[in-house]
Order: C-alpha cells, then sequence, then structure tokens
C-alpha cells in the first residue's frame, strides 16, 4: 500500500511511503518525521507497521494550498480533524465540504484520492489511522451487528462512511489521542502501546456512533444540538462548571429538557459528567509523583480536599493516597523494564 501526499506549494510529495498490506505482529513500528518551516509550517509525525499507518499532521500557510491525498489500495481510514474550514472532495464517497473542528468519523475505499483546499491563516490539525483490510479485521469483529452494513460495503468493494456525518469528539477520544501524541516510549513496548490505543479509539469511536444514533429516537435536531453545546462547555472548563441554572442559560434551554435530555442523550447526568471529567484529569495530574492530593484537588475544582478525597474513592474504588502511591510503583517498574528489559 502506498499513501502520499502533495502540496501545491512544493514540487515533491511531502509523504511517500509504502508499508505491506499483510498483518504481521512481531513487525517494527517504525517512527518519521516531516518538518517543512522555511516559509510555511508543516509538521508530520508518521508511525508505520505492516498493514498500518498512523499519521498526525499540523500545517499553517501565509498562502492558500491544494493538498492532494492518495492511498493506492483497499484501506479503512479512522480520521480525527482538529481544524475547521478545510473545503473537502473525496472521490467515490460523499461527504460534508466543509471539515468540522473536533469530529470524528470511519470510511473504507478501494483507492482513496482527496483534495483539500486550505485557506491562509488557519491551523490544520488532523490524525488519521490507515488500515490495510487484513490489519483491520484483526482488530475489530466483522460480525458486529453495529459494523454489519459497513463490512457489507467492504466485502462487495464499496467505498463507504461507517456513518453519514462526522461526529464530534468525546473527552474519551480526545484524551486517547492526546496520550498516542505525547507517547514516548520506545520500541517494542511503544509498539504494545500505540495498537492498544488504537484499538481504545476505535471502542469509544463504535460507542460515540452509537449514541449519535439513539439520541435521533430521544430529541429533536434543534434540541440535540443545544445539548452537546452543554456537553462542550463542560468538557472546556470542568474545572469551574457552570450550575445547572447557569448552564440552561447559556445553552437557552429549559433545565428540565437540560436534565432529562442529557441523561438519555449521553447516558448520565450534568452532575455526573463533571465529576467524571474531574476525575480522569485527577488521575493524570496524580503520575506527576511531587503532586499533593491537596493540589490536585484544587487545580480539579474542589476547594475541599474531603470531598475531593470522597469523591475519587467513589469513582475509582480507592483513596487519592492510595492511588498515588501504586502509581508510582507502576511507573518504577515500568522504568526498570526501559532501563533492564
Amino acid at each position: 500500500m502506498r499513501i502520499k501526499s502533495t502540496l501545491s506549494a512544493y514540487e515533491k510529495p511531502i509523504i511517500n511511503i509504502e508499508i505491506n498490506d499483510h498483518y504481521d505482529p512481531k513487525s517494527a513500528l517504525k517512527e518519521e518525521n516531516i518538518n517543512l518551516t522555511e516559509s510555511d509550517e508543516v509538521k508530520i509525525r508518521i508511525l508505520k507497521t505492516d498493514g498500518m499507518a498512523l499519521i498526525d499532521t499540523q500545517m499553517y500557510f501565509s498562502k492558500p494550498q491544494i493538498e492532494e491525498f492518495e492511498i493506492n489500495k483497499e484501506c479503512v481510514v479512522m480520521d480525527f480533524v482538529s481544524c475547521n474550514n478545510i473545503e473537502t472532495n473525496i472521490d467515490e464517497l460523499e461527504t460534508e465540504k466543509y471539515l468540522k473542528e473536533n469530529t470524528h468519523n470511519i470510511f473504507y475505499s478501494t483507492k482513496f484520492r482527496a483534495t483539500y483546499k486550505i485557506p491562509a491563516f488557519e491551523q490544520v490539525n488532523y490524525l488519521i489511522i490507515i488500515f490495510s483490510k487484513e490489519f483491520y479485521y484483526n482488530i475489530i469483529n466483522e460480525d458486529w451487528k453495529l459494523h454489519e452494513k459497513f463490512s457489507k460495503n467492504i466485502l462487495f468493494k464499496k467505498s463507504s462512511f461507517l456513518t453519514s456525518k462526522y461526529i464530534p469528539f468525546t473527552p474519551s477520544i480526545q484524551w486517547i489521542i492526546s496520550e498516542i501524541k505525547n507517547c514516548s516510549r520506545k520500541g517494542a513496548l511503544k509498539k504494545m502501546y500505540i495498537e492498544t490505543k488504537i484499538r481504545e479509539l476505535l471502542i469509544h469511536q463504535l460507542e460515540a456512533i452509537i449514541m449519535q444514533s439513539k439520541k435521533k429516537e430521544i430529541v429533536d435536531e434543534d434540541e440535540y444540538n443545544k445539548l452537546q453545546e452543554a456537553k462542550l462547555i463542560l468538557e472546556k472548563d470542568y474545572v469551574h462548571a457552570p450550575t445547572l441554572t447557569e448552564l440552561s442559560r447559556m445553552i437557552s434551554l429549559n433545565e428540565f429538557k437540560l436534565k432529562k435530555g442529557f441523561k438519555s442523550c449521553f447516558g448520565t447526568t450534568v452532575k455526573s459528567y463533571i465529576i467524571k471529567l474531574r476525575m480522569e484529569y485527577a488521575k493524570e495530574l496524580f503520575k506527576d509523583k511531587m503532586a499533593t492530593v491537596s493540589e490536585v484537588a484544587y487545580k480539579c475544582g474542589y476547594k475541599d480536599v474531603s470531598h475531593f478525597s470522597a469523591a475519587f474513592k467513589n469513582y475509582y474504588g480507592s483513596s487519592p493516597q492510595k492511588f498515588k502511591i501504586n502509581w508510582e510503583i507502576i511507573h518504577l517498574w515500568i522504568t526498570g523494564m526501559l532501563v533492564f528489559g
């Protein structure tokens, strides 16, 4: 499988790589970094192994550009978009004309060819994970009910998206993308880590698509958009989260519909969602062995350490002090593996 990307500002392709189509669990994970910063900014990180390539791209231009992206064989692509205003045209695939920030989808293509019109002074940021068909079916059960139609399209070589529209990131998806981008492991351990995170991403993508299909049965589109806005508000500032009344006013939806709709569409209450976001943040903060429980509590929006400790224990099943000790032990064990392995 050959993967190639060409920009109008450059004579040669900025990406031109080839990977084997078959799945080999013993194949090495290789990394390649591309930096073009003479007049504009192009930063690309590529992780590749047999049957899979992960491409993390950041670009910024002072003049409009056109990117031509091609994959010459059958492929399945997990697509994560973190930018706006990129005009898109994909052969054999019907999609929205412009990419939307923090949205994702999965698609299958027999021979992928896309044109992206990139405006000047727009930060471009996207992550794509490209699989050969053999690799993809080694990480997913093709008989899954949710996956049935998509799997048939692959069988009959019909290019298609898993869902008709790109849907918003969930906090879990954002978190895993961040973990992939910031992975500093090396060698076999890195490959194991990256492949595990890709599987996690796939699970969360499928869960998000299930929730998207369910919400259509629960609320109308206008109400769902307001609920989605509420969710994004909480994700952006869960440390100083608004009250239910304040959130209701911010999205122009009464409190009753906010409470009922949020639980129906997202499977949790507003309060529980705030706690979830804070607890995930706390877990990350505790990776710094110098962080104290009181410091983490404050950074997560708790004025009372005892309230934070109770919430943490209720969420994770152990006190923050015990979690911190356990994390330090795990960190020492991993460090030992890297040094002596």
